[in-house]
Formats: structure tokens, sequence, C-alpha cells
């Protein structure tokens, strides 16, 4: 009789359950159950010995495909749009409705959506703002802005994330700051950013990667033996309007493709 498929609970127990975010999740509970739903491999861990690697590596053949990847995500919010009355919703998210698509702002560019969930802009369609937007189109709550900044694990759910969203977006987009003196400067400009005064920062910009998902990035510039520091603040309602992994990956996407302009214009 053939062993069962492996647990996450089986793949976590054998892990150093330190939460370092090496393997790109918040947690090793988290990094557990992608392995057993065949989204991360167990070589993603650079702490699991090889060993135990090859040890549970045959079990996990048979679980390989029992989850969705990305793909079919985007299927699912797909065809939840098709279910949506897009006429309807559009003011409700801080969007439009015109000639038969939802307009969607971000960044200052426009996105729109059909009734089959097909994204339209004339700029490049960005691979990590469609399951977002998708997601923030079809979320069954939403809040306008309240005008109330907080930290990122003040949200929903943002708890089992600070980790890695410090890691991969905070202190990613401080270092590139630290290196491009002139990066948040041509930010305001490219992306619609709003400089704001009224907090202890050197620099404070307000963007808006959605209608409702407005953040705020301060930056205190480095002094003397004091280093520097960059923390992004959200507006309350964003742990409403949006699942922590998609503020996530709106954010870390967001980080990628500063790092980008960063090495382009350096």
């Amino acid at each position: 009789m053939a062993n069962p498929p492996l647990t996450p609970l089986e793949i976590y127990r054998v892990l150093e359950k330190s939460n370092c975010g090496r393997c790109h999740l918040p947690s090793c509970l988290a990094f557990a159950a992608a392995v057993v739903a065949g989204r991360s491999k167990l070589a993603d861990c650079p702490l699991l010995a090889e060993a135990t690697r090859e040890r549970l590596a045959g079990k996990l053949k048979t679980r390989a495909d029992l989850m969705p990847d990305q793909a079919e995500f985007i299927d699912r919010l797909e065809e939840k749009v098709a279910g949506l009355d897009l006429s309807s919703i559009a003011s409700v998210i801080g969007g439009v409705y015109r000639d038969k698509r939802l307009i969607v702002g971000s960044l200052g560019k426009e996105f729109q959506v059909d009734q089959q969930g097909q994204l339209y802009s004339e700029c490049h369609i960005i691979p990590w703002i469609k399951a977002p937007l998708l997601s923030y189109i079809t979320h069954g709550k939403h809040q306008n802005i309240t005008g109330t900044w907080v930290s990122f694990r003040e949200l929903e759910g943002g708890m089992e994330w600070q980790n890695l969203f410090t890691s991969r977006c905070e202190r990613v987009l401080r270092d590139l700051a630290d290196a491009n003196p002139d990066l948040l400067s041509d930010i305001v400009d490219l992306f619609m950013g709003v400089p704001t005064k009224g907090f202890q920062a050197d620099i404070a910009l307000i963007l808006h990667p959605l209608p409702h998902i407005p953040l705020l990035i301060c930056y205190q510039a480095p002094d003397e033996d004091l280093e520097s520091e960059l923390t992004i603040f959200f507006d309350a309602c964003c742990g409403v309007n949006l699942h922590i992994k998609s503020i996530f990956t709106l954010s870390s996407g967001l980080v990628q493709m500063f790092d980008r302009i960063a090495k382009i214009h350096s």
C-alpha cells in the first residue's frame, strides 16, 4: 500500500521554525503549505538538510497538483469578474465605467477591465498588478479612504506577513533611497506621487497603486551615526478593501519596479 502524501504539519516539524523569510514566504508554516501545494520546493529552504529533502521528496509527488497555481488563481478571479455588474461597482471602488469596460487608475495610469476579466492598458501590463487589481475589483467589502495611516502589521493578517514585508519591501526601498538620493523625487514625477507634510521624515509621499489603496512612504536620510529609516504606511481602509497577501504582492511589485528604475538612471 502506498504511503499517504505528506501534510503541511509533517513538513513543518522538520523545519527550523525560524521564519527567516529566505524562502520568500512569511513563515515556516506558510512554506510547508506551499511545498505540499506544489507552489514551492523543499530546496527553497536553505536551512533544510539535503538528506531530509531527499527523504521527503518521494512523498510529495502525489500532492503536487492538489492546489491551483497563480494562473488558476487569475482564472478564478476572471470568472468572478464575469459575474459582476461592472457599471454598478465602478463608482464604489473609485473607478469609472466606459464603453463596456471598468476603468481603474493605478499610479497615474489607466487600466481597463472587460466583462471577461481581461486587462488592457496603453502601457505595459505589469505582471504583479493583475492579480491585486482583479482581487480589488472582486473583493466583497469596500471602504472609502479614511485618512488614518497605519503600519502594515496593523492591517488584518499583517502580523503574519510583517517579517517578509520588512525584508522585501521596506528595507529594500530604504537601501534604494540611500543609494539613489533622487529616486523618491523621480517616483513623484513618474507615478503621480503626492509629497505631504506633517510627518517626522525628510521625505513623505503618498502613492495610489489602486484608487482606494493609498500608501505613504516616509524616509529619513542617514545623519552622522544614525542609520536611515524608511516606513511604509497604509490607509486603514486598505485592510478592508484588499486581502493582505495582495497588499504584499502590490507593495513588493512596486519596490521591484523602483529598483529597475534606479538601475536605469544610475
